[in-house]
């Protein structure tokens, strides 16, 4: 399916959005989500579809039929034009432009307004204030505001009104401009512009004489406007982790050219291009590091604040900042393939995804306007009917119209999600949608792979056991030398036990004349003697060099630890024997029995040896070892898990893990690991740490929480508050500062994910 995304423009209420919505899966071969609080719009469109005359001009007629404007989102930027080229959307500059104008033009309509109404107010609620006449006093004042305040909810309710819709505007418009004509129709032709009529102010409405409601026109419109202003604002911030995410990157780089230094804008790098990062600077793109060694702090990516170590060879971020010595990295990738722009794109299509409770949500929203004005009407009737004052009447039936809030139940999923996926992001946590946070709330069962999950999937050199005469620093020296030939990730291990820089790097002793054994070991000439180092049976059939039996116990030892044992031999006897293995993370533990606490329980899969496995399973504190497992082992795990009941929890990072990944109820990668495992996950952590996994699993948690705290509170405050505005017990003043703050309440509720903690990197603190 061809996927196109929409700004859409114009929408006031979730009622907007799912007018939207529904308008375009109107279209033929089309799956459209409109998202209210970030104002866009994702449409599938068929591929049988898409070759037709379908495209974004046609969507865009249809948004801008319904009353609404839209825009295709600027493109990345290209490497022609010189500029940014980060992946993002534009740099956002217009939206965010247009909101800012938005908040502006808002802030200076409501504090005009409560200036205005506040008088209105004091003389409606004091009588002691109220002088002769001090109805057209309050008339004078509460007219601009009735109007010229309120005229945003005005232009969109008429507009609405012209393509035959009803929405959140609808209702406020209608109630105020009720109240406000009303007032006039008193003041004019009835008794209140005669006698001067005192008004008191009550909690209840009363029902006697020909009240003015003019207090009610201006309190309301500022109190709607207060609430619209505080919602934009927190929209904003809500939506501030991935705008600060996507502004992130270098603006230009010091690209090198025949030897010289040049400054030239980071969109106009090519793969392949050199470019060089001082201490202090940020780097420009994704690369491989080609001279130098320094740390890069790369907290903006994973959440983790302590710098890692770089050097030749190793890959680097873009964005990420070099707080060591100076970098020559060369460019693999650039603007919409980068790590930080493919981050922004898996944030962004998590916050304008849609849970099924959401959707719920949206459908009871599509008709909530036209049932309360329904509502409303039916209460002005049986307060009739049933012997009631039409003061009475009118006062219920414009309470019913005020109290109503649709937009709480269109900005509860929404905002949350916004909030939470961006907190996620700046922890290095990306979830990819909300229909994932219903299943961390049901995963019972975490399976865990060993090597690159538990263990960090980098042999280390663990033990020197050397012979009898032989110095153990002589031993691992010698060792390294005749190893520094392999590329094996066992030779490496030695050789960077032995101290050497890197694998490959010069021995003391002089060394010729090297071989390969073919995995079984291999031999050299260190100085004037030969060495061999392998697997202790390759030394004892191809050299006759045997072990005694301090050294076979040592071997023994490390094959029930898990770990493999490099004999070393030179002059025709055994030297010692040097134990390697992979090493558990630090905070593998820490993390399992975090999972434990969470009600998950553990499972270790692994290709590995039972010795190793269960040596793992030890030292983190996991019962259920499962070793030996081949990849389609553990799909057959997860499933098996399944079959017993069991909701799933996968957490892999490499090819072999994908299949698994994407069978479990819940796939989690880490991002040190391949793409394949990314794409297969519903998680994706950005750390090595698996502590991170189980911050994602709070993190998922918190956020559904709150979503469901918030459409818990916005069912039951409309629930709630309209049958009591129907039956005349509640003051339509009151009615419109409720309706407002059940918005702010959802937004600034949603808020406080922005405080949520990762436990996995405060406990390395």
């Amino acid at each position: 399916m061809a996927g196109v995304e929409l700004e859409i423009g114009g929408m006031t209420c979730a009622s907007c959005a799912n007018r939207i919505e529904r308008k375009l899966n109107k279209l033929p071969g089309v799956e459209a989500s409109v998202n209210y609080a970030t104002e866009k719009a994702r449409v599938q469109i068929d591929a049988a579809v898409a070759d037709s005359a379908l495209g974004a001009p046609e969507l865009i007629a249809v948004v801008e039929s319904a009353g609404y404007t839209a825009t295709v989102p600027a493109p990345p930027v290209s490497r022609d034009d010189g500029s940014s080229g980060d992946g993002s959307s534009g740099d956002g500059s217009g939206r965010s432009g247009a909101d800012d104008a938005a908040a502006t033009s808002l802030r200076h309509r409501l504090i005009v307004s409560t200036v205005l109404a506040l008088p209105v107010v004091v003389l409606s609620m004091v009588p002691a204030l109220q002088f002769t006449n001090w109805q057209w006093l309050a008339l004078t004042l509460a007219a601009p505001v009735a109007v010229w305040g309120a005229w945003p909810f005005h232009r969109a309710a008429w507009v609405n009104l012209r393509h035959g819709a009803a929405t959140m505007d609808t209702l406020i418009s209608v109630g105020v401009l009720a109240a406000f004509g009303w007032s006039l129709w008193a003041l004019f032709f009835g008794t209140a512009g005669e006698a001067g009529m005192r008004m008191g102010f009550s909690l209840f409405a009363s029902g006697h004489g020909d009240e003015l409601y003019l207090e009610v026109a201006a309190a309301v419109t500022v109190f709607i406007l207060a609430g619209r202003y505080i919602e934009l604002k927190a929209k904003r911030d809500s939506g501030a982790a991935l705008r600060a995410l996507l502004e992130l990157g270098a603006k230009d780089a010091a690209v090198l050219r025949e030897g010289r230094e040049e400054r030239i804008p980071v969109g106009a790098l090519a793969p392949g291009d050199l470019f060089v990062v001082r201490p202090g600077e940020k780097i420009a793109t994704d690369g491989l590091v080609r001279e130098g060694a320094s740390a890069v702090d790369l907290s903006m990516l994973t959440g983790e604040s302590a710098p890692v170590e770089v050097g030749a060879g190793d890959r680097v971020v873009g964005a990420s900042l070099n707080v060591g010595g100076r970098l020559v990295v060369e460019v693999t990738r650039t603007g919409a393939d980068t790590e930080l722009a493919r981050l922004g794109r898996l944030v962004e299509e998590a916050q304008t995804g849609k849970a099924e409770v959401q959707r719920l949500a949206d459908r009871i929203s599509g008709v909530f306007v036209p049932v309360v004005i329904g509502l409303a009407l039916v209460a002005f009737g049986l307060w009739l009917v049933f012997g009631g004052s039409v003061e009475a009447a009118f006062t219920a039936a414009v309470a019913t119209l005020i109290i109503a809030c649709p937009c709480a139940l269109g900005l509860a999923t929404p905002t949350a999600l916004l909030v939470g996926t961006g907190r996620g992001s700046q922890l290095g946590i990306l979830i990819r949608g909300p229909q994932v946070l219903e299943q961390t709330r049901r995963v019972d069962t975490i399976v865990l792979d060993k090597t690159g999950t538990v263990t960090t999937g980098r042999m280390t050199l663990h033990r020197t056991v050397p012979a009898a005469g032989v110095d153990a620093s002589e031993l691992v020296r010698v060792a390294a030398a005749v190893e520094a030939g392999s590329e094996h990730p066992i030779a490496r291990a030695i050789v960077a036990g032995a101290g050497a820089s890197a694998p490959g790097s010069a021995p003391v002793d002089p060394v010729s004349d090297f071989r390969s054994a073919g995995g079984s070991g291999v031999q050299a000439i260190v100085g004037e003697r030969l060495v061999v180092a392998g697997r202790p049976s390759w030394l004892a059939a191809e050299w006759g060099i045997r072990l005694d039996d301090e050294l076979a116990a040592a071997v023994e030892a490390a094959e029930r630890e898990g770990r493999t044992a490099v004999a070393v031999g030179w002059d025709g006897t055994a030297a010692g024997v040097l134990v390697v293995g992979d090493t558990v993370k630090e905070s593998s533990a820490a993390a399992v029995a975090e999972f434990v606490r969470l009600g998950l329980r553990p499972v270790l899969l692994t290709g590995d040896n039972p010795g190793a496995a269960a040596a793992v399973g030890a030292a983190v504190g996991i019962d259920d070892v499962r070793a030996g497992v081949t990849p389609q082992g553990k799909l057959d795990a997860v499933r098996e898990l399944q079959a017993e009941g069991r909701v799933v929890a996968m957490v892999g990072d490499g090819v072999n893990d994908a299949a698994a990944l994407a069978a479990a109820d819940l796939g989690i990668a880490l991002g040190s690991g391949t793409d394949a495992a990314i794409a297969a996950a519903d998680i994706t952590v950005m750390r090595e740490d698996l502590g991170a996994a189980a911050d994602a699993v709070r993190l998922a948690r918190r956020t559904l929480g709150v979503i469901k705290g918030n459409l818990f509170w916005a069912f039951a405050y409309n629930v709630a508050a309209i049958p009591v505005a129907m039956l005349g017990l509640l003051n339509p003043l009151l009615a419109g500062a409720a309706m407002a703050l059940s918005s702010v309440f959802v937004v600034t509720n949603s808020l406080r994910l922005r405080g949520f903690s990762a436990r996995s990197t405060e406990s390395r603190r």
